[in-house]
């Protein structure tokens, strides 16, 4: 009973923080097709804030302002001085943001190094959940992440800028036309897209091995889980991440590590052959 607890944690773990990484590539790409290739890159950016604000002695809690801030000044100019000349233009945006990516961890690397650096989890200890013993942080982490989730769903579906938001993607002549202002509203999302990449770094970061090349992983993960849930859906994102995430659980507890990754592969070559809208349509 405990191992199957255990193990159903991990499932609830692996999908939750899979759908808070992908659910900035997913405003992006999903909402304005933008082939952001930066992606991971912004979760770095979040993870080094963890570990600036550790070396100068404080909370973890500081971390968040920090790499919004961060996150966001970035997202600004690379939105206004790229992006915004390239919507809708998947290819184009592809190799703007790989090059932009390549010089972003050269940065990084430039002033921390290229070492791998650990941050300290502000939240230690363990916790009984269902008879079984897990991290305590990550039982916080799942909690807030579950009511962040809720949250934005309940946002997005009823919101005057959700509906706004849904307009532009659907017929953005239409939406200017009735008065929308589609440049403020896409240079929004980005912007926000890019916070939400950085906040899942700061999450993440008391427990992975911050370095300046860790993001291409994310961003491999994050494609994946947009190819299988769909593009433009919450529910998608996390049904997407479900899988995914559940997959490489799974097959990792059995096998190994290599071969929950080749089976998250399998999968998303298998949908983009058979499915490739994904499971879940456009909200």
């Amino acid at each position: 009973m405990e191992l199957v607890a255990l193990q159903g944690l991990n499932f609830v773990y692996i999908s939750l923080t899979l759908a808070l990484v992908a659910l900035g590539l997913a405003v992006v790409f999903g909402l304005l097709g933008v082939m952001n290739m930066a992606h991971g890159e912004f979760v770095m950016l979040g993870a080094y804030s963890v570990l600036v604000v550790q070396n100068a002695g404080l909370p973890l809690l500081a971390a968040l302002p920090l790499a919004l801030a961060v996150c966001a000044a970035v997202g600004w100019l690379l939105e206004y001085f790229v992006i915004r000349h390239l919507y809708r233009r998947p290819f184009d945006t592809l190799l703007a943001t790989w090059g932009l990516a390549i010089l972003m961890r050269e940065i990084v690397e430039a002033v921390f190094g290229r070492d791998y650096k650990s941050v300290n989890q502000s939240l230690p200890g363990t916790v009984e959940v269902f008879g079984a013993v897990y991290p305590a942080y990550r039982v916080v982490l799942m909690a807030l992440m579950v009511a962040f989730f809720a949250g934005l769903f309940l946002w997005y579906r009823r919101s005057n800028t959700g509906a706004r938001i849904k307009a532009m993607v659907s017929n953005p002549a239409l939406a200017t036309a009735v008065g929308v202002n589609t440049a403020v509203l896409a240079r929004g999302a980005f912007i926000f897209g890019v916070c939400m990449a950085g906040l899942a770094g700061v999450a993440l970061a008391p427990l992975v091995r911050v370095e300046p090349y860790m993001g291409i992983d994310y961003l491999l993960s994050s494609f994946f889980i947009l190819v299988v849930g769909g593009l433009g859906s919450l529910v998608g994102l996390l049904v997407g991440s479900t899988v995914i995430g559940g997959s490489d659980a799974i097959v990792s507890a059995i096998t190994s590590k290599t071969g929950g990754y080749m089976t998250v592969l399998v999968i998303s070559i298998l949908f983009l052959w058979l499915r490739p809208n994904g499971i879940v349509a456009r909200d």
